[in-house]
């Protein structure tokens, strides 16, 4: 007989090993395309961790396998908790379903099904038929916005789109003047870089080069490694040779093309699973424009800009996002002196 086909949120404990897989599969995001960022967990019957497992680079082992392989044989008889349903196809590794039964778990808890068509429910099925009892949509909001990148690759043909933007106090971005003009401190830039390392591509305009010459690079302690791709909208190559992207070493795409989507849709077939988009104001109001963006970071300094500050989309200021019925803001947080603040779009927090 199968195993029960349970759907719900899941009680107090299985919400809070689902968020201890969360936190392991937010330690891959920017390191895992053209695969997702999964987190995993193995506790027993007594609620002991045996193993915790996420997504490594390149997108192999698969989270679930490397927990799994931390748990060895006590993995028998205990519980899974996976951000993302275990595959069913037999791709560059075998189906993480075979391994988690041939492994004895007797309960599964998932985050969200894989939209993927190679998947989409099949190894949740899977399980159920090896008589694995199958709790699914614990934490399913969370899990969703984790594994959105992947979602939208394999739902709408293009890469989860975060736009990251610095203004002082009075709502205004400083003009370059040949290279980077600092309006946030030293904590809210570390944030920056965060957001950097978690993605797999970082988007600018040509006019945002010529005007900062930034480097673009993540320069956390530990984390030099995980600075991204470079993507450079640049329709009449102009980009100078000495320009510190240009000098990186690191993959840099320049891009002709006004058409974002097709942007997208190529970076996507290239297995980018997150964009993070850093400037300047006509790019993101481009963006915004054309419907393409999943989240808002702003840092807002603690200082005025001044009387040569520019507005961050062009023509308007932030009551652009602000003012938007198309976003939410769902989070404000100190970082140092400076505020940090989130916006989401309501229909990218939709399960699709």
């Amino acid at each position: 007989m199968g195993g029960s086909a349970t759907s719900s949120r899941g009680n107090e404990i299985d919400q809070q090993f689902m968020m201890m897989a969360l936190a392991m599969a937010r330690r891959g995001l920017g390191t895992t395309a053209p695969n997702p960022s999964v987190g995993a967990v193995i506790i027993d019957k007594t609620g002991h961790v045996l193993g915790r497992g996420w997504t490594q680079p390149g997108g192999r082992p698969h989270a679930e396998v490397v927990a799994l392989e931390r748990a060895g044989q006590a993995a028998k008889g205990a519980t899974l908790y996976v951000t993302l349903e275990p595959c069913s196809h037999i791709g560059k590794t075998p189906p993480c379903a075979d391994a988690v039964i041939k492994a004895g778990i007797a309960r599964v808890v998932c985050g969200v099904q894989d939209p993927n068509k190679l998947v989409a429910g099949q190894g949740l099925a899977k399980l159920r038929e090896a008589g694995i009892n199958v709790v699914e949509n614990v934490l399913a909001n969370e899990a969703h916005w984790l594994t959105l990148g992947h979602i939208l690759k394999v739902t709408r043909s293009r890469p989860f789109v975060q736009l990251k933007l610095a203004t002082g106090l009075d709502g205004l971005i400083a003009p370059g003047d040949g290279e980077p003009v600092w309006v946030t401190g030293p904590q809210a830039r570390a944030q920056g870089h965060l957001l950097r390392a978690r993605a797999d591509a970082i988007l600018v305009g040509i006019g945002t080069v010529l005007a900062d010459d930034p480097s673009l690079d993540c320069r956390l302690p530990g984390l030099e490694q995980r600075s991204p791709k470079i993507i450079v909208l640049d329709r009449k190559n102009s980009l100078p040779r000495d320009a510190q992207v240009s000098k990186s070493g690191r993959k840099l795409d320049l891009v002709s093309t006004d058409n974002l989507a097709d942007l997208l849709a190529n970076a996507a077939d290239e297995g980018v699973t997150r964009v993070l988009v850093e400037g300047g104001p006509h790019v993101w109001r481009s963006f915004l424009d054309a419907g393409l963006v999943d989240e808002i970071v702003h840092f807002q300094g603690s200082k005025d800009v001044g009387s040569g500050g520019l507005k961050p989309f062009v023509d308007q200021g932030l009551e652009l996002i602000e003012q938007s019925a198309d976003f939410e803001k769902v989070d404000q947080r100190m970082a140092g002196g400076d505020k940090m603040m989130s916006y989401r779009n309501r229909q990218s927090m939709k399960a699709i």
